[in-house]
């Protein structure tokens, strides 16, 4: 093991006991009782950590090619955790996707249940909820000292979902979790307690947001271009032209939008709109499916065959990553999302769907590509078979780095795979694919253009408000205007883009660099080029930044 490895091997051994709850979302055992400390004292605690591994890699020389690419990766991502830091962005950020409280509460999501030690350590989290959101609201009114907030729409926003997640007839979260535990004797009173008081510290938490940080709130949801710079290097893991992408956005979705009007006309004869297109696919039985658990079934056994089909043939999926599970999140906020293995593979990959309240009718077409994306080729073989190659990579690169352009481009850039590879042959699952896809396009284009309230160019393509400036009413618009989902999906959609500066754009970006490396490679190696080597050679780096990885890409 060379110097690099020890430093990130360290690195990991010293963040686990600073942040138990990250300790369990990436499967490292024995930290299960306890959250994280959000006080000042423990965000200082882990930025330390930070600052000291950046100064010994900084003068510790890489011994090998993959020892180089690790410590570029590390000072990548260790940096701009760093940058973000430094500029009150980690302290103050509450969004309706990402905070302190959410961390804490999706921890609950991936605990193992099964034996009382399991259950013991549940108990112990939910008596400890209410001390770390104590500690949580000494940081917030710090942050707000210093002159950092988060926007007011998305203080009231969290504050609901605190609300949602509490209410007995909404998803009743805590008590929930613990009457499906089913627990009896001291254990269930012990866990019953640990319940009720984090449903109090939850609901009061949500009146702390209210009444006394939303008032100072920033009224404006716009992050403006420095906050919005540094956001999307961090999500990209590479600097990008922002006003170059901007307008990339709207090519990129007037030619996805082209090619799903041909598609409509396979689907409804030669002349039809997109709209009369999947009229016709929402009114075919053999495409709808009714329940969420149904839902959840079909998505497994579509995961479970790409799985099969694509071994051997296309990639070489090891042996612990033949498994994922498909579940159903236990809130109802609409968002989809995976989560990776644990350390030692005891606990699988999953794919979770948290389905809006009222939501009972899913249609298969729109959810094929999906499936792709969040399962295999998409984040589940990304993610987990990183985990697998001990041999290749340390612990942290195995572990802990996460680049959501990577990813996420990653598993956008896997749903044209699958269709490149005959996939999605059905024109109904290729106007799925397409219409995802245009979706993420139409948010590099809000996301840009609300937060750093560009003008909207006088020749778009959709002749949408020519010469006006982005606001969020704009964008909500722009969004209906151009994605069929539905309103209780689309309005989290849309707050998420306002509350997390970025990491939209993330998606269609990292998708367009990949495409980039590829052809990159096709270039550099010309008829020796070989798409699954370059696969297998592109997912052998672990995740890393986009800059990074096009660095290490041209090494190989």
């Amino acid at each position: 093991m060379g110097r690099i490895d020890e430093i990130a091997n360290r690195y990991v051994a010293e963040w686990a006991p600073l942040s138990p709850t990250g300790a369990t979302f990436v499967g490292i055992a024995g930290h299960d009782d306890k959250l994280d400390d959000l006080s000042p004292e423990g965000y200082r605690a882990r930025a330390d950590l930070t600052r000291r591994t950046l100064a010994e890699l900084e003068v510790t020389e890489p011994a090998t090619e993959l020892e180089r690419t690790a410590k570029e990766a590390m000072q990548e991502r260790l940096g701009l955790d760093l940058a973000r830091y430094d500029a009150g962005e980690v302290t103050s950020e509450v969004s309706v996707i990402t905070s302190g409280l959410h961390e804490i509460r999706m921890v609950f999501d991936l605990m193992p249940t099964a034996t009382s030690d399991d259950q013991a350590n549940i108990a112990a989290r939910l008596n400890g909820f209410a001390g770390a959101l104590e500690g949580y609201k000494t940081t917030l009114r710090e942050a707000l000292a210093a002159g950092e907030v988060s926007s007011k729409v998305q203080l009231v926003e969290v504050a609901k979902q605190c609300d949602i997640w509490v209410d007995p007839t909404g998803d009743n979260f805590f008590h929930g979790l613990v009457e499906r535990l089913g627990a009896e004797g001291a254990l269930g009173a012990d866990l019953r307690r640990g319940a009720a008081a984090a449903t109090a510290a939850t609901a009061e938490f949500g009146q702390f947001l209210r009444n006394e940080v939303a008032p100072h709130g920033r009224d404006k949801q716009a992050a403006g271009r420095e906050r919005y710079e540094l956001a999307s290097q961090y999500f990209l893991g590479a600097k990008v032209d922002l006003d170059e992408t901007y307008a990339w956005g709207f090519a990129e979705l007037a030619r996805l939008e082209a090619e799903m009007r041909t598609v409509a006309g396979r689907i409804a004869g030669s002349g039809a709109s997109v709209d009369e297109a999947v009229a016709k696919l929402d009114a075919d039985p053999d495409r709808t499916i009714r329940g969420k658990e149904a839902f959840r079934d079909w998505m497994q056994e579509l995961a479970d065959k790409a799985i099969a089909e694509l071994n051997g043939t296309h990639f070489d999926i090891p042996e612990q990553v033949r498994r994922i599970e498909c579940c159903l999140a236990p809130t109802s906020d609409g968002a989809i999302y995976y989560t990776g293995p644990s350390e030692d593979f005891s606990r699988p990959g999953r794919m979770w769907w948290a389905v809006p309240q009222g939501i009972t009718d899913f249609s298969t077409w729109r959810e094929v590509t999906t499936v792709y994306h969040e399962g295999v080729p998409g984040h589940h073989l990304q993610v987990a078979q990183t985990a697998v190659r001990a041999d290749l990579l340390n612990r942290w690169q195995r572990l802990l780095c996460w680049v959501s352009g990577h990813g996420e481009g990653w598993a956008l850039y896997s749903e044209r795979l699958m269709d490149e590879l005959g996939y999605l042959e059905d024109p109904g699952d290729k106007l799925g694919m397409l219409d995802g896809q245009a979706m993420r396009a139409a948010r590099v284009i809000v996301d840009i253009g609300m937060h750093l309230e560009l003008e909207i160019p006088k020749d778009n393509p959709f002749g949408f408000h020519p010469g006006e400036r982005w606001t969020p009413e704009l964008g909500w618009e722009f969004m209906r205007a151009h994605c069929r989902v539905p309103d209780e999906n689309l309005r989290f959609e849309l707050n998420r883009y306002l509350g997390w500066p970025g990491q939209a754009p993330s998606y269609k970006v990292g998708e367009r660099i990949w495409l980039q490396a590829r052809e990159d490679a096709k270039a550099r190696k010309g008829a020796d080029f070989d798409l699954r080597e370059f696969h297998r050679q592109a997912l052998d780096l672990g995740a890393l930044g986009l800059d990074p990885l096009r660095r290490a890409l041209a090494r190989l």
